[in-house]
């Protein structure tokens, strides 16, 4: 059996890691870069979420591709001409991607996530399944930089082919999604983007999928606090805090926030801040998009080709970029 090849580029400990921390806690509102979700045990809560039944993107997903998966395969055959190597952005446990090895008769599997230890374990897993195909992971906080190292063989033993499921790409502002989607048609070098996109729907449907009635989407909010603490060195106690989500009708986009209980004081090595009752830590952004208004930003990033999949309901969609 191969063992899987792993490169650590992020670090928790990381310096300019702390300070963004620090700068996002003093805006205003203030505000925390989803990246600080995803710890060990926050990787895990998401996994969580997406079994629960208010959590349609990942079912639905997963149903494009079980309906369309062989449409999809043969244009990734027609745009790429042989096998190729499969990135998987935000790979968390690899459980999507793999799926699609066989479908794509993918080459190689390189994994890229911020959840270091989260995803050298995911890979390690994948490999028993696996065992004779080349794996390779990549601990990194790509919304920082797309540069993944030259020292890494198994990105030139075929076309690349990048996957970024989930409608993760959400998670940007438009125009930080255009500058993210510009460095993924430089890494995919003359290869091909596979992405996922959830699409504009009622904000019942909306507000449901990030507000669970179990609480484990709270859960996972307030587990960025606990998360925070070990970056910043910081005091923040979830009890102080309760989780919110709403949809952003104007801006096309859940927002989740924490808002603190009572009146508090929020204190790290060098800062503080206060925050009076009520008031909201701003978490998370997730964008909805119409098919053309993506397919247009593809566009934009410098794709010359775009080819998209949805579901029946119009809730989710796959887009294939190429050129």
């Amino acid at each position: 059996m191969k063992t899987p090849h792993f490169i650590q580029l992020h670090h928790p400990s990381d310096q300019r890691l702390v300070e963004e921390a620090a700068q996002g806690l003093l805006r205003q509102p203030a505000q925390a870069s989803p990246k600080f979700f995803y710890d060990a045990l926050g990787s895990r809560l998401f996994d969580a979420i997406t079994e629960l039944e208010a959590y349609y993107p990942t079912r639905t997903e997963a149903l494009v591709f079980d309906t369309q998966g062989a449409a999809m395969a043969e244009a990734v055959r027609a745009c790429l001409g042989r096998p190729p190597v499969l990135v998987e952005l935000g790979a968390g446990n690899c459980s999507k991607a793999s799926r699609l090895f066989a479908l794509l008769q993918a080459r190689a599997y390189v994994a890229v996530d911020i959840s270091v230890e989260f995803l050298r374990q995911s890979l390690l897993n994948l490999q028993l399944r696996h065992p004779e195909m080349d794996l390779a992971g990549v601990g990194l906080d790509f919304s920082a930089s797309l540069d993944l190292p030259a020292d890494l063989p198994v990105l030139d033993s075929g076309p690349r082919l990048l996957f970024y499921p989930g409608s993760s790409i959400g998670n940007f502002a438009p125009d930080e999604a255009l500058r993210l989607l510009r460095d993924m048609h430089q890494l995919a070098a003359g290869g091909a983007l596979l992405i996922g996109v959830d699409l504009i729907k009622s904000s019942a449907l909306l507000e449901a999928a990030y507000d669970d009635e179990l609480g484990v989407t709270a859960a996972f909010n307030l587990n960025l606090l606990l998360h925070l603490n070990r970056v910043l060195g910081s005091d923040f106690r979830p009890a102080d805090w309760r989780h919110v989500a709403c949809f952003n009708a104007v801006e096309s986009r859940i927002e989740m926030h924490l808002e603190a209980r009572h009146a508090l004081v929020v204190s790290w090595p060098g800062g503080q801040r206060r925050f009076s009752a009520g008031e909201r830590l701003h978490t998370e952004n997730s964008y909805k998009w119409t098919p053309a208004g993506f397919e247009s930003l593809l566009q934009r990033a410098g794709f010359g080709s775009v080819q998209t999949w949805c579901d029946p309901k119009g809730w989710f969609a796959v887009c294939l970029a190429s050129g």
